[in-house]
């Protein structure tokens, strides 16, 4: 009898220190210490526990990973700063050349006015010297066809310079038609002062169109 009771207590005690390991196991499970979910999971949801569901990192493989992909992280975000700093420049390259093609534009549209000026003066000039030249023309057709004292007295009340392109138109219209020039002869007839300052004007002055 007194066997059978020592047995009996011997059993119970194994089975609380079963209780106990258990116990302790699902405990250590539950705060991550150790990793027994898919064995103890059924034992935590009869209790009304949910099994521990975040990773602890035990080995170094893992570590290692982890390091890999701080470091791939880091040569992203390095990449996207050189890209940034790409693009920075790039635009600054555009607003650059945007300013210089600005600055060209403005000087191409200067120099065609300025060309655009030059031209109207010189078709301004063109045009008194066509418009003098007829009426030089003319005053040579009127000298000619009148006595020539008659025409010197009319010269000797022009200016130096309009007497200088009469006489000149003169000699180019009668070497033109192949007669003889009458510009000796009105000359010789003028008072010789006036002749004199005709002739020296004539030989240093070029043609003018004032």
């Amino acid at each position: 009898m007194s066997g059978a009771k020592t047995l009996g207590k011997s059993f119970l005690l194994l089975i609380l220190i079963v209780i106990l390991v258990l116990f302790g196991l699902l405990w250590f499970d539950y705060i991550g210490i150790i990793h027994a979910k898919k064995t103890f999971a059924p034992v935590f949801r009869l209790v009304g526990l949910e099994p521990q569901t975040s990773q602890s990192i035990s080995s170094t493989k893992e570590l290692v990973e982890i390091d890999l992909d701080n470091e791939r992280f880091a040569k992203r975000l390095e990449s996207l700063d050189l890209r940034t700093e790409e693009l920075a420049k790039r635009e600054a390259d555009v607003k650059l050349l945007e300013d210089t093609n600005v600055q060209i534009a403005q000087e191409l549209e200067d120099k065609e006015k300025t060309q655009a000026e030059r031209e109207k003066t010189f078709n301004n000039l063109k045009k008194k010297y066509d418009d003098r030249s007829i009426n030089i023309d003319q005053i040579v057709a009127n000298l000619n066809g009148m006595p020539p004292k008659n025409a010197v007295s009319i010269m000797t009340e022009m200016d130096d310079q309009d007497v200088i392109d009469v006489l000149r138109r003169a000699d180019e219209i009668a070497a033109a038609s192949g007669e003889a020039s009458t510009v000796a002869y009105w000359l010789s007839l003028m008072p010789k002062e006036r002749a004199a300052q005709i002739n020296r004007k004539m030989a240093n002055k070029p043609r003018s169109i004032d």
